[in-house]
Order: C-alpha cells, then sequence, then structure tokens
C-alpha cells in the first residue's frame, strides 16, 4: 500500500521554531499551544471513558514535534504511543523533547500500516493535505486501526472567526486549506468510518475564561475553534 502523498517541506522549514510561529498565531486566544493540546486530549479521554473505550495502542498521525505524546502519557500511562510524520526534522525535535517518556516516533515512510491500533488521532494535519490527497491520508489511518478501532479527528473549525484570525497569523497555516465540519464528516464517511460524534471545542478565550464552565453544554454547536470528529472503523 502506497503511502499519504505530504510534502514535508514547509514543517522541515520550521521544525525548530514551529512552537514559536504557533505561539505567533495563538496569542489572540490568550493561550499556548499546551492549553489546547490538553484540552483536546482531555475532552477525548472523557468521551472513551463514557464508551467504556481505554485504548491501549495509539498512532498519533502527523505527529508533527510531539506535543500530543506528553498528554497521552499522562492520561493513558500504560498505552503504547507511535507518533508518525513526513517532516524528519519535526521528528528529531518530537524525539529530543519527549523521547523520555516512552513514546516512539517514526516516519511515515517507514511506517507499514496495520491493523494494531485502538485509536488513532490527529491534529490540524488535513487542512496542510491537497483536497485531492485526503482520501488518501484517511485510507492509512483506516488501514492501521484494528477492526472497531476509533479516529479522533481533530481540525480546526473555518466557521470561527477567531480560528480564521489565528490561522492568519501562523506561517505554516495561511496558505492551507481548511475543513468544514460536513466536508470533513463526508471524508471520513467516503473511508467506511461510522460516526460516534461530533464535538466542538474552545468556545470562549481566556478573557472569558470564566464562561468555560459553559463549554459542555455547548460542545454541539459549531461555535467552538476547533472541531473533533469520533468514529470508528467497522468490527467486520
Amino acid at each position: 500500500m502506497s503511502q499519504p502523498a505530504l510534502d514535508p517541506k514547509i514543517f522541515d522549514a520550521y521544525a525548530a521554531q514551529y512552537d514559536a510561529a504557533l505561539q505567533q498565531g495563538l496569542a489572540v486566544s490568550g493561550e499556548t499551544k499546551d492549553y489546547f493540546a490538553r484540552g483536546r486530549i482531555t475532552w477525548l479521554m472523557r468521551t472513551l471513558r463514557r464508551l467504556g473505550e481505554e485504548p491501549r495502542a495509539i498512532l498519533d498521525f502527523g505527529c508533527g514535534t510531539g506535543t500530543s505524546a506528553r498528554w497521552f502519557r499522562e492520561t493513558l500511562p500504560s498505552a503504547e504511543v507511535l507518533g508518525v510524520d513526513v517532516s524528519t526534522g519535526s521528528l528529531e525535535v518530537a524525539r529530543r523533547l519527549h523521547g523520555e517518556l516512552g513514546v516512539k516516533f517514526s516516519s511515515l515512510s517507514d511506517y507499514p500500516a496495520e491493523r494494531q491500533f485502538d485509536l488513532a488521532f490527529c491534529n490540524g494535519v488535513f487542512h496542510h493535505i491537497p483536497p485531492a490527497e485526503r482520501p488518501q491520508a484517511v485510507s492509512f489511518v483506516v488501514r492501521a486501526l484494528r477492526p472497531g478501532g476509533l479516529f479522533a479527528f481533530c481540525e480546526n473549525n473555518p466557521w470561527n472567526p477567531g480560528t480564521r484570525i489565528v490561522m492568519s497569523r501562523i506561517p505554516f497555516d495561511r496558505d492551507a486549506i481548511p475543513l468544514s465540519p460536513p466536508t470533513a464528516l463526508r471524508l471520513l464517511r467516503a473511508a467506511g468510518l461510522q460516526t460516534v460524534r461530533t464535538d466542538f471545542l474552545f468556545v470562549f478565550p481566556r478573557p472569558l475564561k470564566w464562561l468555560r464552565g459553559l463549554e459542555p453544554l455547548l460542545c454541539r454547536l459549531p461555535l467552538g475553534a476547533q472541531y473533533q470528529i469520533l468514529c470508528r472503523k467497522p468490527a467486520g
């Protein structure tokens, strides 16, 4: 099976300055990347617990510099986590920053997708993939999942004006092509995945953080800066 045709050049160029470039955009929210990374994983873990799921093998697809690794290790300390990416520069940074956590990192081209993972996760990956190549990338993830495995697909919500502002301030996001939630749902369903739920996260910026207690009540409304589609590979 062929690997997704992704271009590593952009992220190789930014690998060493990735966090600084990302924070340049996120500054308008008043938060750091860790706030959002922790929030995504925390929300996902709560959802999985409600479903009675405890993944033992996790694929972080498009892991970049490995930000999610820390939070997966904190919430699921016994799980095996593999981060894959096309950017060798980003993987070098990930190994340096997070290698002591016991998380493994691999080039996408070196990883043969197998039916082994209970959970696949990606965040902000698909808006960097040309639309014509997105089905191939989803197929890669599907092949990597065991039957009945779950895919947590996180993307920036282009319906949120704040998200548009943030992306315009990040050098490697300015020319990206966002996916609306309906577009993402069609992409995932076309690959044979079954939708479990769609949630919208990060409604209130830091100046309104006193309202964040309402966010769980608003998660089904398309207001948040990001959305997460949890879907399942058929068991058969």
